[in-house]
């Protein structure tokens, strides 16, 4: 048996143990179990500089990126992949989501945005910002100094890591830096290969490999299509939508820009014209009913997934989009689709940015010959109304010479007014003659007045190079000129005009003013114009003898984009061997944009309108009047 000194001993120790362990400790704070909208709510700052509504963070007002943001704390995910257009808050998200990181689960970030430059811009913009009006962050995160290698405007040091911000076309951090989390913004702007090493997505998800619990979150708005690395991290992924029940079926839609009816009225200002949305209304694709857009925002929202086996990859994805956006209203979004209508790059940043749509860059145009047949028109006269300006394309073949006549008016109204070919070899001097009775020729209109050929774009390439710019040398006070086209959709349409030697027998003969033109952009803008179905603004005649038949319609629409080798480039459609129709109106467009003419004098002086003289004031009146008196005296 135990004595009774030794139970009260033990005794003793007993009850000073319990009070060890029930004594609290000092300075310990255990963490928070929160998810990141739950943190975001409690402690994130927007910034005046950053945001309309600067101040405490509210997911409630895009509730959209909730889902997305608690995403990240599932054990259970690796991976998320967001596509989203502009002004639905997807920068704020990422930062969200990085603030959390940094407070609540530390490790080693990396950062990646397109370029160093951007990375640092977005340190200083975004970044610090958020770091002095977040005070959770800012009692971790040290003050930028140059003498401070832990903490600079690209690496940033906090208790449990370090977050480094790198440009996609940097090789050497994206090789180096083990990392816990990879954060990835503007991935379709990046660097495709980051400095001879390969893709820099890939390299950074070499560097998670050491950590089991490794997250990557790649954001960014779309992009072209069959060219978008997004797209193609959103198709790996569950592939969630942003979906709004009907009040209409009750069914969940996701709203697409196809699916959105709208009316405008326009008003012409100084020839231009002017755009008002009079209405727009989403029309639901499973019951056809018309919804306004105050009924929507106000239905039931929620996250509809198409691909749910993805999850037990760890790899989810979402896609929304600017009808979705509590800030951009409907109406906007449909004033820049109709003031970018006509030129493809507007008309792109358009659809990645607003409607979060994908750009389909192969083919703009159905090139059903009948079909566009019958959109002619029969001419009353050689010139209709409305052409202010006359231009002309060469392109130069082995055997001939084919050309064609185009008239310009306002806001990139265009008309075919006349084609042909002028058979013989490009050394003939007899070929070049003809083409002159085309380019001096006085073309008319209906009441007699006429005009003739402003300038005159010629293709130099080919085996003819020397015998067309020998010809163009002769002409350059017609302001005819050899032009040298060049692939690449970056490059401009036309430049300023460059001089170059003219040899013949190995010897130089003189010199010649040439255009190198961005073939690729102009083609772009043709094919847009012509697949243009709300409004058509090219005219093209029915009269057999201007030859605008089937051909003209089979060359013209001879071509395609396709992506290929990480590029967009042109070719021609199967079935379709000739598109010298394509090249003559590119030249004879490129031309009109080396003149930049003056459209509006052109409108007085054809319509013989003369401007109108400054009033003279009383003061100039007086003076006139004396000058005159002082004369006569003289005399």
């Amino acid at each position: 048996m135990m004595s009774r000194e030794k139970k009260k001993t033990n005794e003793r120790r007993i009850a000073d143990l319990n009070r060890t362990i029930k004594k609290p400790i000092d300075n310990f704070n255990p963490p928070e179990m929160m998810s990141v909208s739950e943190w975001a709510d409690r402690y994130r700052r927007l910034s005046p500089e950053n945001s309309a509504e600067a101040g405490r963070w509210k997911t409630s007002r895009t509730p959209y990126l909730r889902e997305i943001m608690d995403a990240f704390k599932d054990p259970r995910v690796h991976r998320l992949s967001v596509v989203a257009s502009s002004q639905v808050g997807k920068t704020e998200c990422i930062l969200n989501i990085l603030g959390y990181a940094i407070d609540q689960e530390p490790g080693g970030i990396m950062f990646i945005v397109p370029t160093v430059d951007v990375a640092k811009e977005f340190s200083k913009r975004r970044l610090a910002p958020m770091i002095r009006d977040t005070k959770k962050l800012r009692d971790k995160i040290a003050e930028a100094k140059s003498r401070d290698g832990d903490n600079t405007v690209l690496k940033k040091s906090y208790p449990g890591g370090m977050l480094t911000l790198v440009g996609s076309n940097a090789p050497a951090p994206l090789a180096s830096t083990p990392a816990r989390y990879v954060f990835g913004d503007e991935r379709d702007r990046w660097a495709k290969d980051a400095g001879g090493e390969g893709d820099p997505w890939k390299l950074a998800e070499a560097r998670t490999i050491t950590f089991y619990n490794y997250k990557m979150v790649e954001v960014s708005t779309p992009t072209i299509k069959n060219g978008s690395a997004i797209a193609e991290a959103f198709d790996v992924g569950t592939q969630e939508y942003w979906c709004v029940e009907c009040p209409h079926c009750r069914e969940y839609v996701f709203i697409e820009f196809e699916n959105i009816m709208f009316q405008f009225s326009t008003k012409k200002i100084n020839h231009k014209t002017q755009y008002i949305v009079d209405s727009v209304e989403f029309a639901c694709p499973q019951c056809g009913c018309a919804s306004s857009e105050d009924v929507i925002k106000k239905q039931p929202h929620k996250w509809m997934v198409k691909n749910p086996d993805a999850y037990r990859n760890g790899v989810r994805s979402f896609w929304i989009n600017g009808f979705s956006s509590p800030w951009l209203g409907w109406k906007k979004m449909i004033l820049a689709y109709l003031e970018a209508k006509g030129d493809p790059k507007k008309l792109q940043t358009v659809y990645n940015t607003y409607f979060g749509k994908l750009w389909d860059g192969e083919s703009y145009v159905d090139d059903e010959t009948d079909e566009w047949l019958k959109k002619r028109e029969e001419y009353n006269a050689e010139l209709p109304e409305g052409v202010l300006c006359l231009t002309c394309g060469v392109d130069t073949q082995d055997n001939r010479l084919e050309y064609e006549v185009v008239g310009h008016g306002f806001e990139d109204e265009n008309w075919g007014i006349e084609r042909g070919a002028i058979p013989g070899k490009p050394s003939d001097g007899d070929v070049w003659e003809r083409l002159d009775g085309v380019i001096d020729k006085v073309y008319r209109f209906k009441d007699g007045k006429g005009l003739k050929i402003s300038i005159t774009f010629v293709d130099s390439g080919g085996h003819f190079t020397q015998d067309v710019y020998e010809q163009c040398a002769k002409r350059l006070n017609k302001r005819v000129f050899a032009i040298k086209g060049k692939d690449g959709e970056d490059r401009p349409y036309t430049d300023v005009p460059k001089k170059t030697k003219i040899i013949k027998e190995d010897r130089v003969v003189g010199e010649v003013w040439f255009y190198l033109i961005g073939v690729d952009s102009g083609k772009t803008k043709i094919m847009y114009m012509f697949g243009d179905e709300r409004e058509q603004k090219w005219h093209v005649p029915s009269n057999p003898e201007k030859k605008y038949g089937s051909s003209f319609f089979n060359g013209l629409l001879s071509e395609q984009m396709v992506f290929r080798n990480n590029k967009w480039k042109w070719e021609k459609k199967p079935g379709h061997n000739r598109n010298e129709a394509l090249d003559c109106r590119n030249y004879a467009n490129a031309a009109f944009e080396a003149l930049k003419p003056n459209l509006y004098a052109l409108h007085r002086r054809l319509n013989e309108i003369k401007p109108k003289k400054k009033p003279e004031n009383a003061k100039f009146r007086k003076q006139q009047k004396r000058r005159k008196m002082d004369y006569e005296e003289d005399w």
